[in-house]
């Protein structure tokens, strides 16, 4: 399983970004082979609208099934419920905390945004 994590270094010890949409990268960790790919999402930094929406389809099309997240947006939280990528969130300060926590079951699911559109 893979799962997507929003940040803006490229290591496990890189800060969690606390957006979504604009976050400048994701790193995709895959739990099965304890090995991180990193996609580039700097196309939706300064998008003056529908940056959640298009991240959403960036998560989807990398294989994760799971994200890991700061917050996440209304429409990107439905864009990311249809394509079935669970989504969880943290208040880890890097991306490699953020997965310790996840492994040890401690990030609850979540069933809806948490933030209104155009959060920043």
């Amino acid at each position: 399983m893979k799962i997507a994590f929003t940040t803006s270094g490229n290591e496990l010890t890189a800060p969690l970004d606390p957006r979504f949409g604009r976050a400048s990268k994701f790193l995709i960790y895959d739990l099965e082979n304890e090995t991180f790919e990193m996609v580039d999402n700097q196309q939706n930094l300064n998008a003056a609208q529908g940056a959640g929406i298009q991240s959403a389809g960036t998560v989807t099309n990398s294989g994760a099934e799971a994200l890991v997240s700061g917050h996440c947006g209304p429409k990107a939280f439905r864009v990311l419920m249809a394509a079935g990528v669970k989504v969880f969130y943290s208040e880890a300060g890097t991306v490699g905390e953020a997965l310790d926590a996840y492994k040890q079951g401690k990030l609850t699911e979540s069933n809806a945004a948490d933030v209104e559109g155009h959060w920043e």
